[in-house]
């Protein structure tokens, strides 16, 4: 059965998209710990980060990086968290989370809530400072 994320990636499910190639996607968390947290994801549907060829791991890390770019000119922090977290979605994926302080990426409990027009502002914003 497909993940979340790949019926994202199909178009199925909708997602606040901020990137996208024809191998990543990168798109909103909708259960933030940080305004502007996103998830980049393979297309390629991969259950664990350290299961994709050198090709595809390579290359996430290196979309990543540039989405993290986006992030830093949007959403105003000290630096962009990465990390690779998360049981429940069988699909390789990276956080990134804009921090203030180191707690803004350790502390996966403390969610934040945003609304549709908050999501889209952001979404924009970022893919445009890409």
């Amino acid at each position: 059965m497909a993940s979340i994320f790949s019926k994202i990636v199909n178009g199925e499910i909708p997602a606040y998209k901020v990137a996208e190639d024809e191998n990543f996607l990168a798109f909103l968390d909708i259960s933030p710990v940080a305004e502007g947290h996103t998830l980049v994801i393979p297309k390629k549907e991969v259950d664990y980060l350290f299961d994709l060829d050198d090709e595809l791991y390579t290359g996430l890390h290196l979309f990543a990086k540039k989405v993290a770019a986006g992030l830093k000119k949007t959403i105003a922090c000290k630096k962009v968290g990465v990390m690779v977290l998360g049981l429940e979605v069988h699909h390789a994926h990276i956080h990134l989370v804009p921090m203030k302080t180191e707690a803004d990426l350790l502390n996966f409990s403390k969610k934040i809530q945003l609304n549709k027009e908050e999501f889209e502002k952001i979404r924009k914003k970022i893919s445009e400072n890409m």
